[in-house]
């Protein structure tokens, strides 16, 4: 085992003997190394931290090895166990001994991993809550029993005791919490209502994104509905309701639908790109705003769920953020001065 103080990370090395031949990567390298889990090996090749010594960065836990073939792991260091209590500005919605609820501004990330080390929700939790909720559910996550992206504002609910985790976890898993998004998509979805069904998995050409699958992934399901008509057809604004929760579920579906999000960085795009009959210039500024607003139009709106305790129905409801509310203010005014 050599350290590599340079990258604060952990080389490790294995090599195929001929009793491997064909055996998979991953399962070679956790075989070899029992410190580390398959599932902790195959994170660490699709991160791209293994390598063949012939051939480069290997990203396929799958591949199958040949005697003589020698890999090299990079095991970074583990992060702090701990998340840290920092003190924010944190919008509470609704707070008891049991759960509270907050409207989590766009920017803010849920939980600290790589590359977001604090500066989270859950580090102003911990600050907000006190110790009571270290370690609840997870010490790297505590009190998170559900997540919004990062550029996607709006409610959620946090455990403050283990049981109150278990039950809203139970809740999630049993699809009978209350979740209604509001979102600006590109275009206008045909029909107006519906539901969209498709299972959703990583992207086989690009791992850093979700994609709609015809074989694998984890069955997905959206209701939407179109509730206004904005820029002469070039964009509208749709609520959606969850009856699954899967990672990016409402962007990939509806970009797999042909309406992404207006500002989605990763699944979004142009409207010029998806069609559409607006004249050129009203094109031209609806490109324009989305790009002005810096991220996903989506906002967790309404959120509702048994109160872990005393079972009483709980709903609460969000306004949509100033920065979605401009947006679609400009582009129903770009419809009202006859542009459409």
């Amino acid at each position: 085992m050599i350290q590599d103080p340079s990258q604060s990370s952990t080389r490790l090395a294995v090599t195929a003997e001929p009793q491997d031949d064909g055996e998979r990567l991953d399962r070679l390298i956790a075989r070899r190394l029992p410190d580390l889990s398959r599932s902790r090996v195959k994170a660490l090749i699709l991160a791209g931290h293994v390598a063949a010594s012939a051939g480069g960065t290997v990203t396929d836990p799958s591949r199958r090895v040949k005697p003589g073939q020698s890999f090299a792991i990079i095991v970074p260091e583990a992060e702090p166990a701990r998340p840290r209590a920092q003190a924010m500005p944190l919008e509470v919605v609704y707070e008891d001994a049991d759960v509270i609820v907050v409207d989590k501004p766009a920017g803010m990330v849920v939980h600290p991993a790589p590359g977001n080390p604090d500066l989270t929700l859950v580090n102003a939790l911990l600050a907000h809550c006190g110790d009571s909720l270290s370690g609840v559910g997870g010490v790297k996550r505590p009190g998170i029993v559900h997540r919004l992206d990062k550029d996607t504002s709006g409610l959620m609910v946090a455990a403050k005791h283990d049981a109150a985790h278990a039950s809203l976890s139970r809740q999630f898993a049993e699809r009978t919490i209350e979740r209604l998004y509001r979102a600006v998509v590109w275009g206008v979805p045909s029909p107006r209502e519906g539901r969209i069904e498709g299972a959703i998995g990583r992207d086989p050409r690009n791992r850093k994104r979700m994609a709609v699958l015809k074989n694998g992934g984890k069955p997905a399901v959206t209701a939407y509905r179109v509730t206004k008509v904005l820029a002469g057809g070039e964009a509208s604004v749709v609520e959606c309701r969850l009856a699954t929760g899967r990672t990016h579920q409402i962007r990939v579906h509806l970009a797999a639908k042909g309406h992404p999000l207006l500002g989605d960085p990763v699944y979004g795009g142009r409207r010029a790109r998806h069609g559409g009959t607006a004249a050129r210039g009203q094109a031209q500024r609806a490109g324009a705003a989305a790009e002005s607003l810096g991220r996903q139009a989506l906002h967790a709106a309404t959120l509702g769920f048994s109160h872990p305790r005393t079972g009483q129905a709980c709903r609460f409801e969000s306004q949509l953020p100033q920065d979605v509310k401009d947006l679609i203010n400009f582009l129903d005014r770009d419809q009202g001065n006859g542009l459409s």
